[in-house]
């Protein structure tokens, strides 16, 4: 997960805790980058939980890319049958692994989304972010990627793994490891 975030570094002699660190500093230069990109003033990520509109509007577009980031990576993991919860760098949380996912392209897609949506003005930058996001979503084929990504993530032979299409056959199994056919009562009846 963090090669896919930092190609150019070897993150695996490095801690979780410089790894946090590290992922924390590429976000705080981006933020300054697309500030300077746009124009938009930045000030520092502030969000408070439950209260939208205390955010400026950079910080109001990043909570709503964020948000719509999350939508869209909880669809393709919930499609492929991942589950939504197992954890690379975030832990602990039902949604780990969509917000491993989501945050993989928020320097590509999101933040500048946000960004952008701020320097058009103040009014209505949540929505601007979507909309822009949903455009920036189809022109990347962001979809597509996401699929790939967690393939090459979760499969040993990634990408271009062979999956096999029989159907899932769900058993029951009893001492000494022996299997029973699932579905049937195999108890006394009362």
């Amino acid at each position: 997960m963090y090669r896919m975030r930092f190609p150019d570094e070897d993150p695996s002699k490095a801690t979780r805790r410089q790894l946090l660190g590290m992922e924390g500093d590429r976000l705080k230069i981006f933020y300054r980058e697309e500030s300077a990109r746009t124009g938009v003033p930045w000030h520092g990520r502030k969000y408070t939980p439950g209260d939208f509109d205390s955010g400026d509007p950079p910080n109001q577009g990043i909570t709503s890319a964020a948000q719509c980031m999350y939508g869209v990576a909880h669809a393709v993991v919930a499609a492929l049958g991942c589950s939504p919860a197992l954890g690379f760098v975030h832990s602990g949380h039902e949604l780990s692994f969509v917000l491993d996912i989501a945050d993989l392209y928020k320097t590509e897609v999101g933040i500048p989304a946000a960004f952008d949506a701020a320097a058009e003005g103040p009014i209505d930058v949540g929505g601007r972010t979507r909309r822009l996001l949903r455009e920036r979503i189809n022109d990347t084929g962001l979809l597509d990627r996401c699929v790939k990504d967690i393939k090459t993530l979760l499969l040993p032979g990634g990408v271009d793994a062979e999956v096999e299409d029989a159907a899932d056959q769900v058993n029951l199994q009893g001492d000494g490891g022996a299997e029973f056919e699932s579905g049937i009562h195999h108890g006394v009846i009362w």
